[in-house]
């Protein structure tokens, strides 16, 4: 099940936010995460977040802002069972254009994007940790 977070669910998703980025950007030194946990807690508190849950468990979840996802987690062991699919599929059905940025090193994520129709729009330099990453967008027309 799809539900709309809320602020009893903060620890979890942070649980998710950390473990996830630590897993996934290994790329990129691990205290840029632990630093700023304590920022994007706060932020998450104030953002529109959709929680994937089954039997009360939450296993992943997405953050949205106008079409433009701010992230897109999967806990660890339940990565590759189609949940980051669903919160993509739920994300699609709300919006007619999507967008989002990717870390050109997560490989792993840009090939979940582009086999979701999601196209390299741009190449930048994300300035806080100097790693390239791709906008990438979804248009329902294409």
């Amino acid at each position: 099940m799809i539900r709309l977070f809320n602020l009893n669910d903060i620890e979890c998703i942070m649980k998710i936010w950390l473990e996830s980025n630590l897993d996934v950007h290994n790329f990129i030194n691990k205290y840029y995460y632990i630093n700023n946990y304590k920022f994007v807690e706060e932020e998450m508190k104030k953002s529109k977040i959709y929680i994937y849950e089954e039997n009360e468990i939450i296993y992943g979840f997405v953050g949205i802002n106008d079409g433009f996802i701010e992230g897109l987690f999967v806990s660890r062991n339940n990565r590759s069972k189609g949940i980051g699919k669903k919160l993509i599929d739920f994300c699609k059905q709300k919006n007619n254009i999507l967008s989002l940025n990717v870390y050109k090193k997560n490989k792993r994520a840009l090939k979940f994007y582009i086999r979701e129709k999601f196209k390299i729009e741009e190449e930048t330099i994300d300035n806080e940790t100097n790693e390239i990453e791709y906008k990438m967008v979804w248009n329902y027309d294409r």
